[in-house]
């Protein structure tokens, strides 16, 4: 069974235009045309769609989805070379949630901060006092943020 660009498109929960874009920029080889020129998707290709659909939400560029998918039609010969591909953007996924928790555990600290000023009436409240009266799991967001020896990039991960 045939698919048209707009039933996958519904299908992927994208529009139409992104597909379009995806093959024009050459990431769907896959993709089998009509004697019309018009684009054929399979149900086997809705794993491709997906894959290059993590590939972009996981931040990768486009160049290197589109030499992925060239690899992909290689076969086996490529699985070396996928696979450190694969390993590279898992490592800078790794990455990027790191600094999410760092992100979010700062969020959260302000979140403390400005709930007990409200409470309190006042934001010196929160600002003045003592550490062992802030929640133990935020003191070292506290220390860290008033620590001028920090910088905000050290409050995230550094690439290696």
């Amino acid at each position: 069974m045939f698919y048209t660009i707009g039933e996958m498109a519904k299908i992927m929960q994208v529009q139409p235009s992104t597909l379009r874009y995806y093959d024009k920029e050459g990431l769907l080889p896959f993709v089998e045309r009509s004697e019309g020129g018009i684009r054929m998707f399979k149900e086997s290709d809705y794993e491709g769609l997906c894959i290059i659909s993590c590939l972009k939400n996981s931040g990768m560029p486009l160049k290197d989805i589109k030499e992925f998918m060239r690899m992909v039609q290689q076969g086996d010969a490529s699985i070396e070379q996928r696979l450190a591909l694969i390993k590279k953007q898992q490592a800078a996924m790794e990455e990027q949630m790191a600094n999410l928790q760092k992100i979010m555990r700062i969020l959260d600290y302000k979140v403390w901060y400005y709930q007990t000023a409200k409470e309190a009436g006042s934001t010196a409240v929160p600002r003045e006092m003592d550490e062992d009266e802030v929640p133990a799991e935020l003191r070292e967001v506290r220390k860290q943020l008033r620590d001028m020896h920090y910088r905000p990039e050290e409050l995230l991960v550094k690439e290696q």
